[in-house]
């Protein structure tokens, strides 16, 4: 837990209560970088990943203490990317939420356990290069600038990327 203001910041692993968040973070302004919003049945799917993801990385919900109050999602998963074993990430914040340090933090907190589970070298983000707050946690964090790339997401739709890396803790 990290503090921001008069309010502490903490990643909670992902659970059933946390459908209703997913479905807030689904809405147009929020998927604009992602694709556009996804069906019913995506979000279902989506949220039934993030609870079996235990052991092949973590989503977490990020809640803001003393309120209780989820303002978002971060997390990170298993992933071959150019032949190498990686960790990828994201993050999403509710537009209330946004501007005030909060995915910063949590962004940190979830990258501490990664490093912590000792599996992977490295933890790739691949923000769009349209998202320039993103691209910015990336800045801020220490991550190292690879290169833009043809990133596919949502599946079957291609999109540029930034290809950010930060070598982990083991």
């Amino acid at each position: 837990m990290e503090r921001i203001n008069n309010q502490s910041v903490q990643i909670n692993p992902w659970e059933d209560k946390d459908l209703d968040l997913l479905f807030g973070i689904n809405e147009p302004e929020m998927m604009e970088h992602l694709g556009g919003p996804e069906s019913k049945e995506q979000i279902l799917k989506r949220h039934k990943r993030y609870l079996e993801l235990c052991g092949k990385g973590c989503m977490y919900s990020i809640t803001l203490y003393p309120d209780l109050e989820a303002v978002g999602s971060v997390g990170y998963w298993q992933k071959v990317w150019n032949g190498e074993s990686i960790y990828e990430m994201g993050w999403s914040v509710l537009p209330s939420s946004q501007g005030k340090g909060i995915a910063t933090v949590a962004v940190k907190l979830a990258i501490d356990a990664a490093s912590a589970e000792n599996k992977y070298s490295y933890i790739h983000a691949f923000p769009s290069i349209n998202n320039p707050a993103s691209n910015a946690i990336c800045r801020k964090l220490g991550f190292e600038f690879i290169s833009e790339c043809e990133f596919e997401y949502p599946p079957g739709s291609f999109m540029r990327c930034n290809n950010w890396r930060l070598k982990l803790n083991n």
